[in-house]
């Protein structure tokens, strides 16, 4: 796909990450001047989760409030703070999480919403959500790695 394509999908907001590589989209986000952040939401097993992992990856203040409401004037406010626009990648986001499911869909609503705010305000934003299925079931006698991905 050419990056001229993957332009006019930042226009309509939504980049399928079935079509359009994590590289590639990074690219065409850096060419047509926006911000690009990468949301690594493959630890992530709650809306709590992924909403820290949109902060760490933004690098959003410490008092940003951890509900969809919080994560929509957030990001209303950083794309109102860019020059053109700005673009998230969202990594892994384990929607196949029984207790992802629902918040998964409300994330991209409040993705969705921001596209329209950026409409109304002279700002591109685009996003693309990488859907991952349900974490693996863990291990037995095997501790998860911790969120902050460190070894222990």
């Amino acid at each position: 796909m050419s990056l001229a394509q993957i332009h006019e999908m930042f226009a309509q907001g939504v980049i399928d990450p079935q079509v359009v590589s994590e590289q590639d989209a990074l690219a065409a986000a850096t060419e047509a001047g926006l911000a690009a952040f990468v949301v690594d939401c493959d630890r992530a097993r709650s809306r709590s989760a992924v909403l820290r992992a949109v902060v760490k990856a933004i690098d959003y203040p410490e008092f940003f409030g951890s509900n969809l409401d919080a994560l929509y004037d957030c990001l209303c406010d950083t794309l109102a703070d860019q020059k053109t626009g700005m673009f998230l990648w969202f990594r892994h986001l384990h929607s196949g999480d029984p207790a992802l499911v629902e918040d998964a869909q409300a994330i991209q609503g409040v993705c969705n919403d921001v596209v329209e705010w950026g409409q109304n305000n002279e700002r591109q934003f685009a996003f693309a959500i990488e859907h991952a299925g349900a974490h693996p079931a863990p291990e037995p006698g095997v501790e998860p790695v911790p969120y902050s991905g460190r070894e222990e």
